[in-house]
């Protein structure tokens, strides 16, 4: 059974879901209207993936702060991590897996705040489906790509201009511009505690080889805050666009700049 299919079934037996929705879906959906699209087809809650984003900084900090003279590889992308784990193994030590992704901490909160739901993760990245079966099975996160929640709109035919508009029952503002390359190190400050030198910002799979060349050789470099997609999560394959980079990166950031906040 696919995921989309379990998702479908799901919501046909009424289960009590909650929808973690990753910082990267303005790129396709208009907010506030996805969150009632959602809730429209039976999710209780919908929360915003930049609650974790923040709780994911608060740990990263406070590690580096506690840790000097550690030097770190950043870890929230999944599929830099399987790059590491397969390609270069030697880097292992450097990346921060003690500090949860943003998906991981989101629904560590979720958990807490609605025990007896189903976290269903929803957002541009199919490999953070290994993420969720393999690094973190306990918390029983189903993961659905944007591409495959449109499939699941399609089927269950929802009529979008019926809909009224909702609010987040979870959100954080200031993490937002989290899925575009450098959105780690500027939402968190990192460079505040490490120095502006001491900290490199890369995105692309092109680029990765490079980088750890230069952070193996260059010890001046305390963080490489690396994200597999070019541009960062903004361009992941979970996405239905034709935009550009530069395009998606203006929809993150003025949804970033005007997006309505709420929290219950």
């Amino acid at each position: 059974m696919s995921d989309t299919e379990k998702l479908i079934n799901l919501l046909k037996t009424k289960s009590k879901l909650v929808a973690m929705l990753a910082p990267s879906f303005p790129i396709m959906y208009d907010f506030p209207k996805i969150v009632n699209q959602l809730k429209n087809i039976g999710f209780d809650r919908v929360v915003e993936v930049t609650v974790g984003a923040k709780e994911t900084n608060r740990q990263l900090i406070e590690f580096v702060k506690a840790n000097p003279e550690k030097r770190l590889i950043t870890s929230p992308c999944a599929s830099f991590v399987r790059f590491i784990r397969t390609k270069h193994p030697e880097y292992l030590p450097y990346l921060a897996l003690n500090v949860d992704s943003p998906m991981v901490a989101t629904a560590r909160i979720v958990k807490q705040k609605y025990p007896d739901h189903q976290i269903v993760f929803i957002g541009p990245c199919v490999v953070k489906k290994l993420e969720a079966s393999q690094d973190c099975p306990e918390l029983n996160i189903l993961v659905i790509t944007y591409r495959e929640l449109e499939a699941v709109f399609k089927q269950l035919n929802i009529n979008y201009q019926s809909l009224a508009t909702g609010n987040f029952d979870l959100s954080e503002s200031s993490t937002r511009m989290y899925p575009t390359d450098g959105g780690l190190t500027d939402s968190s400050g990192v460079k505040n505690v490490l120095g502006i030198d001491a900290v490199r910002v890369i995105s692309g799979y092109k680029n990765c080889e490079t980088a750890l060349l230069e952070f193996k050789n260059n010890p001046k470099i305390k963080l490489l805050d690396i994200l597999f997609c070019e541009g960062g999560c903004i361009n992941g394959p979970g996405i239905a666009s034709t935009l550009s980079v530069e395009d998606r990166k203006k929809k993150i950031s003025n949804y970033s700049l005007n997006g309505n906040t709420a929290a219950s």
